[in-house]
């Protein structure tokens, strides 16, 4: 019997983390859109892609997440110059917060840009540039804990940085569009577990 009373204490001892969806398959419901570009819900996609203005837009969810493991995936359509931005505020279409790269070929997907601010922060090692596969779906994880990002490209580690300033941020999870039009990037399955 105190075998049993152990093992019940111990499993309520334990913190449940779930694993749930940030995007409902249906609507922008709990997101927020900034700036001009498109962003829409077809077949049970959440797609953006360049309005007319072809300026930078982005995506942020209502709620706030600091640590947490977050998959996605993403397919690549035309440019898909994107990116998944973390502990992020949005003012207008100025964007303060960390960048998790998503690119065409060649240009660090994975990565992590402080935009407005310190630039690169890391970039992947150039042969893991092969693990993206442009135009068909892709799946990112990103790990915040802390001080400590890290990014995975279809279970490949792309990068694992620490660093006190982003330790510091608090925010958002945002997806982008990047500046220049012609951009169209599709995503599903945005799955979340706060750590």
């Amino acid at each position: 019997m105190k075998h049993i009373v152990f093992v019940v204490v111990l499993l309520f001892s334990i913190p449940l983390t779930a694993q749930h969806s940030i995007f409902n398959g249906e609507n922008l419901e709990g997101w927020t859109i900034y700036g001009t570009e498109k962003w829409y819900v077809e077949d049970g996609l959440l797609i953006c892609e360049s309005g007319p203005d072809e300026q930078y837009g982005y995506l942020a969810t209502d709620k706030h997440y600091k640590n947490f493991e977050l998959t996605l995936e993403f397919k690549q359509e035309a440019d898909g110059n994107s990116g998944v931005f973390v502990r992020s505020t949005v003012d207008g279409t100025k964007v303060s917060g960390w960048q998790v790269e998503v690119a065409p070929p060649g240009h660090f997907t994975g990565g992590v840009y402080e935009s407005y601010g310190r630039n690169w922060l890391i970039k992947p090692e150039v042969e893991k540039d092969k693990t993206l596969k442009m135009g068909e779906w892709n799946t990112m994880k990103i790990r915040m804990d802390g001080d400590t990002i890290t990014s995975w490209l279809n279970g490949v580690e792309m990068i694992t940085l620490t660093d006190e300033i982003i330790g510091a941020g608090e925010g958002s999870i945002a997806l982008q569009i990047h500046d220049g039009g012609g951009i169209k990037v599709k995503w599903r399955n945005l799955l979340i577990t706060e750590l």
